[in-house]
Parts: C-alpha cells; structure tokens; sequence
C-alpha cells in the first residue's frame, strides 16, 4: 500500500470547481486524483444536484460521494454580490477554473473570463457546455442524453429492429470530463513552459478550454464520419457485435451467464474454431479475413452458441483461456467486488461512509485511474458533505477572520454550523 506522503503527478496545483452534475465534477475528480487541491463551490442548502440523483438512503448519494472525492466543498451562493466576489476572490489564489453553466451564464453575473483574467491573469480556465461556448447552438442547453445522439452515439446502441437505447451512464458528460481534464493540463503545461523559458504566457483565449458535450461524442466516433463521406456507408445498430468484425459478440452459456467472446483476429479465428469443433470454419478460405467472417456473422455466430451453451460460464472460460482465445465474463458489480484482477491493482477501496442507516458502514469505491507504480493512488477522501471545508478555506486562502467568516456566511449561504 501507498504511505501518506505518495507523489502525485498534480501536488501543488490549486483547481475551483464551480460544476454541477456530472461532466465539470469528473474533470475535478480526475485533477483531484491526482493531487491537485479541488475546491467544490456549492449552491446553500442544497448543493450540486447530484446529492440527491440515486439516492436510495440518507442525504447524500453514493454517486455524489464517488464523482466528488478528494475534493473540498464550500458553499457560496453566486446570486449574490458577495458571494460573486469570493469566486473572484478564490479565482486569485487558483491555476484552474472548471464550469459547466449554460454559456452566457458566468458573464451574465459578472465572473465571465474578462473577470477572472483580471483577478489571475494565469488562470486556465476550462468550459464546459452541451454544444460549445460558440456557434448557433450554444445557448441551448443539454444533458448528456442530448449529446449523445446529437454526437452520432446513440444511433448505434441497441438492436437493429428496435430504436436506439441508452447506455447505463452518462457517458457523454464522462468523456467529456476527461476531454476537460486534459485541456486544463494541457494548458497549464503549457503556462509553466513559457515560465520555464522566460517567455510570454498563452493570452487568455488560450487559457480558456472550450469542450462541448457533441464533439467530445463525436470524437469518440472512430471513422463514422470519414466512412459515410468516403464510401456512402451508413452505421446501424447491430446489436452486441461491432460493426465489420466478426466474431465477436455475447454468447449464452448453459448456466445462464453470458460471456463475451472477441475471436475476430485473423490469427486466433483458427485456433478459435478448433476450439469450438468447427476447424471446417477455421479452415473456410472465405472466413480467413474480417469482411469474409462479418458476412457470414449469422452462421458464426449460431455455431459458437451452439458450443457455449454447452458449458457453464466459468468452464467455457477456461477452455477459451487455454486455448488463448480473447475472452471474459459480463461483470455484475458483485462480480467486480470479488474480483482477484481489481483487488491486486486496490481498484476497489474501502470507506466508512454514512448510509443513512443506524451507523456508517463500510463501503468500497472504484480506484483511480491511471494506475502509478503499480497499484491505484489511494482516495483520499469520497465526496465531501455540504460545505464541509467553507470556513477552512476561507481562512486559509482568503484570509478571513472568524468574525468575517461568521459574516459571509450568515449573509450569503445561511447557518453552517
């Protein structure tokens, strides 16, 4: 395990989160990850929504306490003037800003990018927004949903006898935090280069990261566009398989459990069909590369159910295992919890957390990703309770007496204690 002075990556730099949701809070969980000081700006009484999305008991939800970990919460409340100068006031002893308000809306209250450059003047500031900062669509708002089919994604989720479906996460305000992460760091290597060599730093338009929900969708499209320009070709949903790869797909074993079995490889299809007692398909002239095989998916796919369901899930695992054929099981999160692969690598790390039950209870979060020598960085902390930090980091950074604290947060977010 990783003592308490591990190295992070990102020790040292100071992020204000002023995200709601999903996309912006997983740019800052990332940075938190891995070390920077996030400092999680909160609306009084309520806070980010996300408290509150499945929450099953208590008053804060598990998903609020994964996407927020590591982070400091404070609350302000930005409809006021007072609270409006705080985050101006912050913003100077910050690298980076994340947000992710309908575009319009930090300018509208006078905390837009001319404001915060005149308070840091080396501030990254990272936007995040359903279709971007500019453009006819800009102003409109969109949750992930709306992106997702928007960026070409949902069109190819399901079966293709039925509409398009909906992954299980919000994966579009998830790439998209990632696209924001990157930004913010990418920007903020490249201020402390130009410090390195004594040169001028990147003016504020550079300073501002500009991802939008759509493109970062789109950007996770691989060919769908260059394929529809270049040949004509119209992506469908094919189900469990993927579009011009064969075999590669689901199949259900006699226990029940479905497996996932991805033998497209021109040098395992062989081995595969071997494997299965089918080396008349192995041996199939017009089966030996991808485009023969996806013709031919249907006649694949019914020979290699026909062997699966033979066998329970964990034998037909360790005959394709054997025989080096590209396999593995459809993970519940019980499956996951009781993972050897995941516990080696601490991908699942233990909290005492309160569940709205009687007393805390003991419970696991995923770990962070990218592993660093060898095993997940350990949290810190999961998700912080309502301005859990407000009066710590208005001392520390602003400097406030416990008089002015007592002020501030009186007249701008209500009784704390």
């Amino acid at each position: 395990m990783f003592s308490d002075n591990t190295i992070r990556p990102l020790d040292g730099v100071r992020v204000l989160e002023l995200g709601n949701y999903i996309a912006a809070p997983t740019a800052g969980r990332m940075l938190a990850d891995f070390g920077a000081e996030v400092i999680k700006v909160e609306r009084p009484k309520t806070g980010d929504e996300l408290r509150n999305w499945r929450l099953y008991s208590g008053d804060t939800s598990m998903l609020y306490r994964t996407i927020n970990r590591n982070k400091k919460s404070i609350v302000l409340d930005l409809r006021t003037e007072e609270g409006r100068q705080l985050v101006l006031d912050l913003a100077a002893h910050c690298d980076i800003l994340l947000e992710n308000f309908r575009p319009g809306t930090l300018e509208k209250w006078g905390i837009g990018p001319d404001a915060l450059n005149e308070a840091n003047p080396d501030l990254v500031i990272t936007r995040i927004s359903a279709f971007g900062q500019t453009g006819p669509m800009s102003q409109r708002p969109g949750f992930a949903a709306v992106a997702e089919a928007a960026g070409g994604f949902r069109e190819l989720v399901g079966d293709p006898d039925r509409p398009p479906v909906r992954v299980g996460v919000s994966i579009g305000d998830s790439i998209a935090g990632l696209y924001a992460a990157f930004g913010a760091v990418m920007a903020l290597f490249q201020r402390e280069a130009a410090k390195v060599a004594g040169t001028q730093g990147p003016s504020l338009p550079h300073r501002i990261i500009d991802v939008a929900l759509n493109e970062s969708i789109l950007s996770m499209m691989e060919s769908l566009i260059p394929d529809y320009l270049a040949y004509g070709i119209k992506r469908e949903r094919v189900g469990g398989r993927m579009e011009g790869i064969a075999p590669s797909n689901a199949y259900t074993c006699n226990d029940g459990n479905s497996i996932i079995i991805a033998g497209n490889g021109d040098a395992i299809f062989q081995r595969y069909m071997d494997t299965i007692g089918r080396p008349d398909l192995g041996a199939d002239p017009d089966l030996s590369t991808n485009a023969g095989r996806w013709a031919r998916r249907d006649e694949l796919d019914a020979a290699i159910g026909e062997w699966t369901i033979q066998y329970s899930r964990d034998d037909a695992l360790k005959i394709l295992d054997t025989a080096g054929v590209p396999s593995g099981p459809i993970n519940t999160a019980a499956d996951i919890c009781s993972d050897d692969q995941y516990a080696a690598r601490n991908m699942i790390q233990q909290f005492t957390v309160d569940t709205g039950e009687a007393e805390p209870k003991q419970v696991g979060f995923p770990g962070i990703v990218p592993v660093i020598g060898g095993k997940s960085l350990p949290i810190r902390n999961v998700g912080p309770d309502l301005g859990e930090h407000t009066r710590e980091v208005l001392e520390t950074l602003l400097g406030k007496t416990p008089e002015q604290i007592d002020s501030l947060v009186n007249d701008t977010v209500g009784d704390l204690s």
